[in-house]
């Protein structure tokens, strides 16, 4: 089973994302409902593997969780971009967070891959199947880069599975746990 695992966002936060989303006119948006910001993409996991995890999970007690955004960019380059996304802040409380999630993951027996953590909200994305227009997205990027939203509290993370579809992922929770 496709997983990972992620913070939930706060309902207004969702609402301001999904605001700044109805501008942007290139790419395949995110829907509403799978907003989130990841922790930990997991890939193909085994079902005893994701027991584990979620025992490991369960019993975390990360504590209180802020996230705020501090912007909107791209991941990729101008010409080819692969998503744009929504920049969280990098705060101490969400890096131990991660790190401990990926330490779960890793001791469940399950490889992540090596990259340096950069925390965001995907919005849209960019491949075969929905193609950049770079001037409308020079045009949003203009408009809307500057999007800033204060830190607020995230109640909860969970372990989703992830589902692909020819329309995009489909997310399911699997389970959920409490930040506070």
């Amino acid at each position: 089973m496709r997983a990972f695992v992620a913070v939930d966002l706060p309902p207004s936060m969702v609402r301001a994302l999904t605001h700044a989303q109805s501008h942007l006119r290139t790419g395949r948006i995110v829907p509403e409902e799978n907003l989130h910001l990841t922790l930990a993409f997991l890939g193909d996991v085994g079902e005893e593997a994701l027991e584990e995890l979620h025992g490991t999970l369960e019993a975390l007690r990360p504590g209180v969780l802020e996230i705020g955004v501090t912007g909107l960019d791209i991941f990729g380059d101008r010409t080819a971009p692969r998503l744009v996304c929504a920049l969280i802040d990098d705060t101490p409380a969400q890096s131990e967070l991660q790190k401990q999630v990926s330490r779960a993951a890793r001791a469940a027996g399950i490889p992540l891959e090596r990259r340096r953590f950069r925390p965001h909200v995907t919005l849209a994305r960019f491949g075969r199947t929905a193609r950049a227009d770079g001037a409308a997205l020079e045009r949003f990027l203009a408009d809307h880069a500057a999007l800033t939203l204060p830190p607020e509290r995230a109640m909860s993370f969970g372990l989703y599975a992830s589902t692909l579809r020819p329309g995009g992922a489909e997310y399911d929770a699997l389970s959920s746990y409490p930040l506070v």
